[in-house]
């Protein structure tokens, strides 16, 4: 039925580092990229389902930092979650499954790429679902008529941009510290409920 995180949508005002942080530190292939004057939408690969997707705008504010699961009442960066369906059949069911249930839904939408219906889950949350139409064989796939530079290098992560690593961690030192929910690996032991891969 579904695909996986066909991607996680974010914001950005400064897309040539973007593509920097995401490729070349964290070894995430550029897949595709478009855009015009006024903004631009960047995705990255994952997994063979899963994405981390940009858009780009001048009028973006920088994120405040926040930890993670911190509340806070400062900007975010964070637009939508689209969820890949495995097919245009299963995409029509899940439009009329919502709109039967009285929900408001956009689409579909056809990007290219992707089939999209757009919709809010009861929270309030942006949601996307996408039937992937488009198999992209040679990376980047690129309708931009002007990307950044770091696009242009291609998909693949590229070295030089970021320091090497001088000072790795020892393997004697590889240890976390108990932290929110930590109880649940021990009672899942306890229960003979899991299997630890810790060690």
């Amino acid at each position: 039925m579904y695909s996986g995180f066909h991607h996680l949508a974010f914001i950005t005002r400064d897309l040539e580092t973007t593509i920097r942080f995401y490729r070349d530190l964290l070894c995430f292939p550029l897949v595709a990229g478009m855009g015009n004057t006024t903004f631009k939408h960047y995705f990255f690969k994952v997994t063979d389902t899963d994405q981390i997707a940009f858009f780009a705008y001048d009028q973006a504010q920088p994120m405040e930092e926040k930890f993670h699961g911190v509340p806070t009442n400062l900007p975010l960066g964070f637009d939508h979650v689209a969820i890949g369906v495995d097919s245009k059949t299963r995409l029509f069911e899940m439009k009329d499954r919502l709109e039967a249930a009285d929900f408001k839904v956009m689409g579909p939408v056809d990007h290219g790429i992707g089939w999209s219906i757009y919709f809010f889950d009861p929270n309030g949350i942006p949601l996307e679902l996408v039937w992937a139409n488009l198999e992209i064989t040679v990376p980047p796939l690129m309708g931009d008529s002007n990307p950044p530079m770091a696009a242009k290098e291609g998909s693949q992560p590229l070295p030089g941009h970021w320091p090497a690593v001088t000072r790795p961690t020892p393997r004697s030192e590889w240890r976390a510290y108990p932290g929110a929910g930590y109880e649940l690996r021990l009672q899942a032991l306890r229960e003979e409920r899991g299997r630890d891969l810790a060690e």
